[in-house]
């Protein structure tokens, strides 16, 4: 039996595999930069980001490439070795946890083949854009405010 949140990794394991999936029919199937539109505020535009969220540290010369792999690795790391010590009872805080970990990785294999993460998901209202993002940054930000809810949760217990 799968120790502590370890028996929660196949959501980490469906989150890449979803992610990875996605990413390689868009980039596939679409054009870059060229809008192809679902619903009057969200269309699927294939984007390459060469940087972090938001493009941060996209233009700084090619070194934020291994910088932004090894952080994700080590960060990985850490989820990995986190599972490993819950308690079976931690059932959200695991979910969230693995939530974060499948997305880290689906973003970390496209940095490490391509030098850049494939984002798709194009929300808008008018002129303002969301910056674009992908299945794996999904994953991420539902599992961090999983993360917020956990530690007010828990805050409140103490």
């Amino acid at each position: 039996m799968a120790k502590g949140g370890l028996r929660w990794i196949w959501i980490s394991i469906l989150v890449i595999i979803l992610d990875q999936a996605s990413k390689l029919w868009m980039d596939s199937y679409l054009s870059f930069n060229q809008p192809v539109n679902i619903l009057p505020f969200f269309d699927l535009r294939l984007l390459y980001n060469t940087g972090a969220a938001w493009s941060f540290l996209a233009d700084a010369g090619g070194w934020q490439r291994w910088f932004l792999a090894a952080l994700a690795f080590g960060i990985s790391i850490v989820l990995i070795v986190w599972l490993t010590r819950l308690e079976r009872k931690q059932v959200w805080l695991a979910i969230a946890l693995t939530l974060v970990l499948g997305g880290a990785v689906g973003n970390l294999i496209d940095r490490v083949i391509y030098g850049y993460v494939i984002d798709f998901i194009d929300i808008y209202y008018q002129q303002w854009h969301w910056p674009a993002f992908n299945i794996a940054d999904s994953a991420i930000s539902v599992g961090a405010v999983m993360l917020v809810i956990d530690a007010i949760l828990e805050g409140r217990k103490e």
